[in-house]
């Protein structure tokens, strides 16, 4: 069984061709929650909140404002390290979880702030400070660390006391400091979209990793979908995707996100190079997507068998929870809800 997300464009991501931006798709409060309504009452296990400084809203307010309204999926909430202080994150979020009744998942982001310089060493040790920090202070224990970012000495507030409960940690990251941060501190380690033989060997280097801290992890997908009655329906639907989308247009929408120099975000680049003519760089995954988005940058395309397929195979290489995404959010939603989502064993993790 796996656990079946979604996307709420919180960053100001939607488009109906990239590139062009339209007004009334732009992050907001009704439009995102729109999304998040709609994804809820298809029967989607969870729906993943992103986060960005400069770029769209508020990802905790915009959380909290939802909660009440979540009954039957979770909430993946991406939080920044550094941005707020641990302590009162923890009482953030465990306030978060009370009003969702426990179905809170965070899913933590390890960039630069804005205006920061820290190089990935640097940025990796803090997101393992803030990662063991916030597990011990939702799971109601007292937390004492001297670290290089984080020195604190102090019980966990009344809410983590009295309602211990650290949700789940999801965590991405392709460099030799992402992956060891991922082995040592989370729960689900989150790839971006890649060939298959690479998928397999990242998940096996994870497990090791893991190991050596005697720990196991989950894994989880990234990916955006294009799903279409027909083979040339879905392809035709790729292409206007990106048809409006010249070089110069797609290298100014990549740079204005704060991992544009990202291993994981250069690994993408090189998928997309080394992709044939038509943008595929395997049966069914496009990468043309990465033209204009920095982060995820291909997509499943086909038929609802062939993306049921596709599914299927990762599902067998060990992952087990699947973040989709397409544009418009709201659209390929409802799309991937009717033709796919039924075929589908799935459940939250």
């Amino acid at each position: 069984m796996s656990e079946i997300s979604w996307f709420s464009a919180l960053c100001d991501d939607d488009y109906e061709q990239l590139g062009v931006v339209d007004t009334n798709l732009q992050s907001s409060w009704n439009h995102c929650s729109d999304i998040v309504r709609t994804v809820h009452d298809a029967g989607f296990d969870n729906v993943l909140l992103p986060s960005g400084y400069d770029l769209g809203i508020d990802t905790l307010a915009f959380a909290s404002a939802m909660a009440p309204s979540i009954t039957n999926m979770k909430i993946l909430t991406a939080i920044r390290c550094g941005e707020v202080w641990v302590p009162q994150l923890a009482r953030q979020l465990a306030t978060l979880n009370q009003i969702l009744n426990g179905k809170l998942s965070i899913n933590i982001i390890s960039s630069e702030m804005p205006g920061e310089s820290l190089d990935g060493p640097h940025r990796y040790a803090r997101t393992i400070e803030t990662m063991n920090s916030l597990r011990t202070l939702l799971n109601g224990e007292r937390l004492d660390i001297d670290g290089e970012f984080i020195q604190l000495h102090l019980d966990a507030p009344r809410i983590c006391r009295e309602s211990p409960q650290a949700p789940q940690f999801y965590f991405g990251g392709l460099s030799d400091e992402a992956r060891d941060a991922a082995a040592a501190a989370a729960d689900v380690y989150l790839m971006w979209p890649d060939t298959e033989d690479v998928i397999a060997a990242t998940i096996n280097d994870l497990r090791s990793r893991a190991a050596t801290y005697n720990r196991t992890l989950k894994f989880g997908y990234r990916v955006h979908v294009i799903v279409r009655e027909t083979e040339d329906e879905a392809r035709n639907a790729a292409a206007h995707l990106i048809s409006a989308v010249d070089a110069a247009t797609g290298d100014a929408i990549r740079s204005r996100s704060l991992d544009s120099s990202s291993v994981g975000v250069r690994r993408q680049a090189e998928l997309r190079e080394s992709a044939g003519s038509d943008g595929f760089v395997e049966p069914n995954l496009w990468t043309g997507i990465g033209k204009a988005r920095s982060g995820c940058g291909a997509a499943i395309v086909g038929t609802p068998q062939q993306v049921i397929e596709k599914i299927r195979r990762y599902e067998a290489m060990g992952i087990e929870a699947f973040i989709f995404s397409g544009y418009p959010h709201k659209q390929e939603a409802q799309r991937f809800a009717e033709l796919v989502l039924p075929h589908l064993n799935h459940g939250p993790l």
